[in-house]
């Protein structure tokens, strides 16, 4: 044991500092803090109704009734109880809380990525830090994109699992490459996992070359095959988090939509392109890898008393606190995004030694980061590059899925790191052996300094004016009622953005004239390898630590207090409640409904906030809720309750609606409509309680004859839970009823008197039953088939996973103590 210390002391120094820097950033964690986030928010909002009745009978709902009328929970939230990833996860969170842990993983991540490189531990260590401490990664937890951020941490040592298979421990590698994609897959953030084959896609695509160029097929093939095992390993584990989810997306707003759109009359598929490409990175604004504000950091909170644009209001006779309030409300970023949390930052000294990189590492894996690097930038790029996004988006299988180009960029915020420590590993090995080396390392950081300086000294050579500019003006003219002080505000604001992109270039060119002064002392031997490692790690980390701090501080923790109640209960929400009615709906038009689900933290709400909402819903916003709202749509939907401001005093008020349908009801007419665009044209106007519109696909299973006028019947639901609804009716004769229930063909099921009958679609989206007369009990139960199954494959997998994790310590043991 004394050995074992011994020999791995250098590694757990490592470790034992990357606790500490975790343990300072996230200090507010230990008190007890915790972060108010957007999203998490909102996550609440989404949650409630599931998480009350996981409260009240074990098992989470697989169905919620609380956003857009009604949808899976797969999304929202799953327990994976058979997933052994699920019980990691929470041992690191029993140790380190979130969101210290994302950042804990992301350095034991990068570290393990570089020391499978064979670079020695206290450089390996830089690099981990320049690769945790990328300012997106931040941006990231701020924001509250826990997956996101989660799913982002696992990249890097996944990435050094399969560089293991490739380089002969085939063994530890296709173990690793199991637990670490298990891991990645388990965040349920698809996107990134994609992202990440496609740079893996190329790596796998060098080493064929290289198989066939050496005539080493067989041992590629070899490591390719246990790669592929490990992969369908981490898969099935995940199984409950894969399949569901695929089969829910081909119905959602990542699947093929319903209603055409195109001149030759095909529906499309995935998302709309000009959805998609939103926040698509600006190609000039590549500047902020280098220089965080060159194009005005994040799109408000960044401007203080003595800013341009403060001065100008209280030139104008606003209080000093009142103009600086005023001034953080004013957009600095002036990029092609609608708005940004903060820039792309990879830290000065990194890039710089990036480009170095490229003249001093011979090692093959140079060509795959660069391959990488250029293709996923130019991906970041979106609409602002559609000749290679095009390509991708209409052919690459399941990139029209997703959404926010810029989102890629994370590959380059793992490989632009890698090939900066890479070149330091070269420098170190073989200072003596590189041709032209001062040559190298002068034009590679004098190049960096140089652009920083330009930008320090000349910011006018950026405009510091977003696209419509003239338009930015026209508007604040209207909010001032002033043509000339809109200018002025203006002119102020580009000084401010300036002012920022230049005070940024100075200190990234003074952080790059600090690094080259390092790297010549050690070239000219007057500095050690270990101080020039030690000074470039505290060098670094100064650098994006102070850049991280400006998105993700103290400030933005709250006490744990505040998120017990992060929804406040208004009066209109009290007065709601009152109506005991289980299944009414709530339309709250006070914020955008459709992406705010606050309202559905008290209510069974017809908004709510997802990225996946429903294609049906989604198409009934566009052609019912575009411009005016449908009230026939709100009645068949059983919205009983708007919530909206009163103009008068902006006080919220109720309006409740007599005209909802309720709950189920029965209609004298059923029409037969030929396509989905006839049926949506349908509901535009029509009266839900007496007429229901039925695609023809559904013909089939109705009979016709049997249908009779719903004279003296009469329905009502005696059982409310999201999974399970029990109604009873009595009818005189075969009846047609509509309930206000979302219809979704995997795994709802309807019986009447407990047998089977097939549940119809009407009114484009609700769900459907013909009726036999009588007195009868309805019920509609939510039970998946692909979740039952997803859970034994789920339990396979991760039985597997495990074993493999035991035979390979005891192998690696029985191997050592075969040795000695």
């Amino acid at each position: 044991m004394k050995n074992w210390f011994k020999d791995n002391s250098s590694h757990l120094i490592v470790i034992a500092i990357f606790f500490a820097l975790v343990f300072f950033y996230f200090s507010p964690v230990w008190q007890g803090k915790t972060l108010s986030q957007h999203d998490v928010v909102q996550a609440i909002g989404s949650q409630k109704e599931l998480f009350d009745y996981k409260a009240k009978d074990g098992p989470a709902p697989n169905w919620t009734n609380s956003m857009f009328g009604g949808m899976p929970t797969f999304q929202i939230w799953y327990e994976h109880a058979t997933n052994v990833g699920t019980y990691i996860n929470r041992a690191i969170k029993s140790v380190f809380p979130v969101p210290a842990d994302i950042i804990l993983i992301y350095l034991l991540g990068g570290y393990f990525l570089l020391s499978v490189l064979r670079v020695k531990p206290w450089l390996a260590a830089v690099g981990a830090i320049a690769i945790a401490f990328s300012s997106y990664n931040f941006i990231y937890i701020e924001a509250g994109h826990l997956n996101r951020a989660y799913a982002i941490a696992y990249l890097a040592p996944i990435i050094g699992a399969v560089i293991m298979c490739y380089r002969g421990n085939r063994l530890w590698g296709s173990i690793l490459l199991a637990l670490f994609l298990a891991l990645e897959i388990r965040t349920n953030h698809v996107q990134m996992t994609y992202y990440l084959f496609i740079a893996l896609l190329i790596y796998v695509g060098f080493e064929l070359y290289y198989a066939i160029r050496d005539k080493k097929l067989p041992e590629f093939a070899k490591n390719t095959a246990v790669q592929v095992g490990a992969v369908l390993v981490a898969v099935a584990v995940n199984a409950t988090v894969l399949f569901p989810t695929y089969e829910y997306s081909k119905l959602t707003t990542r699947g093929k939509a319903n209603i055409t759109k195109t001149d030759d009359g095909k529906a499309s598929a995935g998302l709309d392109k000009e959805y998609a490409y939103a926040w698509s990175q600006g190609v000039g604004e590549n500047l902020t890898l280098l220089i965080p504000n060159a194009y005005g950091g994040k799109s408000g909170g960044l401007l203080d008393e003595e800013s341009h644009v403060a001065k100008f209001f209280t030139s104008v006779g606003a209080p000093q606190q009142q103009a600086v309030q005023y001034a953080q409300g004013i957009p600095t970023y002036w990029g092609d995004k609608s708005f940004t949390s903060g820039p792309w930052y990879f830290g000065a000294g990194i890039i710089a030694l990036f480009i170095l990189g490229l003249f001093l590492v011979k090692d093959r894996l140079k060509w795959w980061i660069v391959s990488a690097i250029v293709l996923t930038m130019l991906l970041a790029l979106g609409e602002n590059f559609p000749i290679v996004s095009d390509i991708f988006f209409d052919y690459a299988p399941l990139y029209n899925k997703f959404r926010a180009p810029e989102s890629i960029l994370i590959i380059p915020s793992i490989l632009i790191p890698l090939l900066a420590v890479l070149a330091v590993h070269e420098l170190i090995l073989r200072k003596d052996e590189i041709v032209d080396l001062d040559k190298k390392v002068l034009y590679s950081f004098g190049g960096v300094a140089l652009l920083c300086l330009i930008v320090a000294i000349i910011p006018s050579l950026l405009s510091f004016k977003i696209t419509d500019h003239q338009n930015f003006v026209a508007m604040l003219g209207q909010q001032l009622g002033d043509a000339g002080m809109a200018n002025q505000l203006a002119d102020a604001l580009v000084k401010d953005r300036a002012d920022l992109a230049s005070a940024d270039a100075w200190r990234s060119f003074f952080i790059v004239v600090i690094i080259l002064a390092l790297i010549f002392a050690f070239i000219k031997k007057k500095l050690s390898a270990t101080v020039l490692v030690i000074v470039l790690g505290v060098v670094t980390l100064v650098d994006l630590w102070t850049v991280d701090r400006r998105y993700l501080n103290n400030d933005t923790f709250v006490d744990k207090s505040v998120l017990k109640n992060p929804i406040e209960e208004r009066e209109v929400d009290q007065l709601i409640k009152l109506d005991k009615d289980p299944s009414y709906r709530v339309l709250d038009l006070t914020t955008n409904p459709f992406s705010d689900a606050k309202a559905s933290f008290y209510h069974k709400s017809l908004g709510g906030y997802h990225a996946a909402k429903l294609m049906r819903f989604q198409e009934i916003l566009e052609h019912q809720f575009n411009g005016a709202i449908n009230e026939d749509v709100l009645d068949m939907f059983n919205v009983r309750y708007l919530i909206s401001k009163d103009p008068q005093n902006n006080v919220d008020r109720i309006q409740r609606r007599s005209t909802a349908a309720g709950n189920a009801w029965f209609v004298d007419k059923v029409t037969f409509v030929k396509d989905n665009n006839q049926e949506m044209q349908a509901i535009s106007s029509f009266d839900p309680s007496k007429e229901a519109f039925v695609h023809e696909e559904f013909k089939s299973k109705i009979d016709e004859k049997r249908l009779r006028l719903a004279n003296n019947a009469s329905i009502k639901l005696t059982s409310y839970h999201p999974d399970r609804m029990e109604y009873e009716y009595s009818a005189p004769n075969d009846v047609f009823a509509v309930f206000s229930e979302v219809y979704y063909e995997k795994g709802w099921k309807a019986y009447v008197d407990g047998e089977e009958v097939p549940i119809l679609r009407a009114d484009y989206i609700l769900r459907a039953l013909q009726l036999p007369g009588g007195n009868h009990k309805v019920e509609f139960v939510f039970d998946p088939s692909t979740v039952k199954i997803s859970n034994i494959v789920s339990l396979i997998g991760s039985i597997v996973l495990v074993l493999g994790l035991v035979a390979g310590i005891f192998l690696t043991l029985r191997r050592k103590k075969q040795s000695v």
